[in-house]
């Protein structure tokens, strides 16, 4: 379950702004967590999450409306991509692609 405190639980920028490639190993069918049905194989090691390829990109699990209510409806299955981005080492939450995201939907940068 996703901590209530983690601002990257609500906001939703990061899954509207970014195409989200990864390794296939990373789905489900070859032994990994993300669901089949939400990813596009793209080559026999690559993956592509459904919908972040799209202008503008909304990967296909995010629920709600960014920046106000917004979720990963996958949070504890996601691939790493997801799990890495916008954490800076040892600050916490809110590193640059962090910020173009929330500034391409109106929202002010995590403060750093």
């Amino acid at each position: 379950m996703p901590v209530p405190d983690n601002p990257c639980t609500r906001c939703g920028a990061c899954c509207a702004g970014y195409r989200v490639d990864f390794a296939s190993a990373e789905l489900q069918s070859q032994g990994g967590c993300v669901p089949d049905g939400l990813a596009d194989e793209l080559t026999g090691t690559l993956a592509r999450l459904r919908g972040t390829d799209r202008t503008p990109p909304r990967c296909v699990a995010l629920v709600g409306t960014v920046g106000q209510a917004a979720r990963c409806g996958i949070h504890e299955d996601r691939p790493s991509p997801c799990r890495e981005f916008g954490l800076r080492a040892n600050a916490g939450f809110g590193d640059e692609a962090c910020a173009r995201a929330r500034t391409r939907h109106g929202l002010a940068p995590l403060a750093m």
